[in-house]
């Protein structure tokens, strides 16, 4: 009996209103037309209580009826042009209301589905992105590759053309030792370029530890540049007076200052300086190696730690790989580096913190 009288679907709410109207519309007739007043005046009575009842039952069907369908049109246009910011705010206990549950609840699930792919887009974007970015690379490593291995194969291809038909035995073992030569440097760049290719995907991992700087940065300036007299440069060195101990790792560090060192000494200027400074300022220490030469064009500042890469005004060959190592080892242990033109030439740095 309790659920024939609930009102939880429009047909009952619709069928309950149109029979308290008939009743109320009953009794007002038996009323009217009894009260102690002329028929006509009871007529009129009537016809206005009729009125103010058809105004009541317009009223209750557009709040129960067509105000539902209105909301729930609206929410729906929007949500068919993917607007999902203005729910369908219906909260009754009928078919509208249930409706309109629905209606949010798939709005909510299309807008996640809309969410979620609009994400993998985005993936699938970069992911692509990264695709080409790195056949990119590779047709570039591809050409620089085999443009620096031109020389020495053009070099090892005529001299051991001229080993074959060359009878002085001199000449031969000059022609084998320059083969062995180019030979060794065509090795040392596959090896340097295997190293980078390794430092770049994370397959060679650092390893740090503490050591005092001064004497390790002495150490390696001194095995390249002071214990092997040459007259085509004077060296100098401002170091501090105490050691300065810093966390890195070691083995990688000195590939670094080798890089930077012998970069230095291949181009400074006949009978130029090089300067190897260390500075502590504050909880850094500053290495700079200085080298008397030609001026680094501004515009090649940034590019000189790319691969291959050479300045054009570099006097000197070599693989074009020692600066780009450097800067990725720099890079892995959040070390600033950098080169700046001075007045009479050019000095590479790297700034370490020393409270890491």
């Amino acid at each position: 009996m309790r659920e024939l009288l609930s009102l939880r679907t429009v047909r009952k709410k619709i069928v309950m209103a149109s029979k308290i109207a008939g009743m109320t519309l009953i009794v007002s007739y038996a009323v009217t037309t009894r009260l102690p007043i002329s028929r006509d005046i009871s007529l009129l009575l009537w016809m206005v209580f009729t009125v103010l009842l058809v105004l009541a039952m317009d009223y209750l069907l557009r709040r129960f009826i067509s105000d539902p369908v209105s909301e729930i049109c609206a929410a729906a246009e929007k949500m068919a042009q993917l607007d999902f910011s203005a729910p369908c705010k219906i909260d009754s206990g009928d078919e509208f209301g249930s409706l309109a549950e629905s209606l949010n609840q798939m709005a909510g699930n299309l807008q996640q589905a809309l969410l979620a792919l609009e994400n993998a887009n985005t993936r699938l974007e970069g992911d692509i992105q990264k695709e080409r970015l790195l056949l990119k690379e590779r047709k570039e490593l591809a050409d620089r590759l085999s443009h620096e291995m031109k020389t020495p194969l053009g070099v090892i291809r005529a001299y051991a053309e001229g080993l074959q038909d060359e009878t002085d035995e001199e000449k031969k073992q000059r022609y084998s030792e320059i083969i062995l030569s180019e030979t060794e440097r065509m090795g040392g760049l596959i090896n340097t370029l295997l190293d980078l290719s390794a430092l770049e995907s994370g397959a060679a991992r650092l390893t740090p530890e503490k050591f005092g700087f001064v004497e390790f940065a002495e150490t390696v300036a001194g095995r390249l540049l002071a214990d092997i007299p040459d007259s085509r440069f004077t060296l100098q060195y401002e170091l501090p007076e105490g050691e300065v101990y810093v966390l890195a790792d070691r083995q990688r560090m000195e590939q670094v200052l080798n890089n930077l060192i012998i970069n230095a000494k291949k181009n400074v200027l006949p009978g130029g300086t090089i300067k190897l400074s260390l500075e502590k300022r504050g909880n850094e220490l500053r290495f700079s190696i200085f080298n008397q030469g030609m001026p680094i064009p501004e515009e090649e500042i940034t590019q000189i730690w790319d691969k291959f890469y050479r300045s054009k005004n570099a006097k000197y060959s070599g693989s074009g790989l020692g600066l780009a190592i450097a800067a990725q080892i720099l890079s892995m242990q959040n070390i600033k580096y950098g080169a700046e033109n001075r007045p009479d030439g050019v000095a590479f740095y790297f700034v370490i913190p020393l409270n890491s």
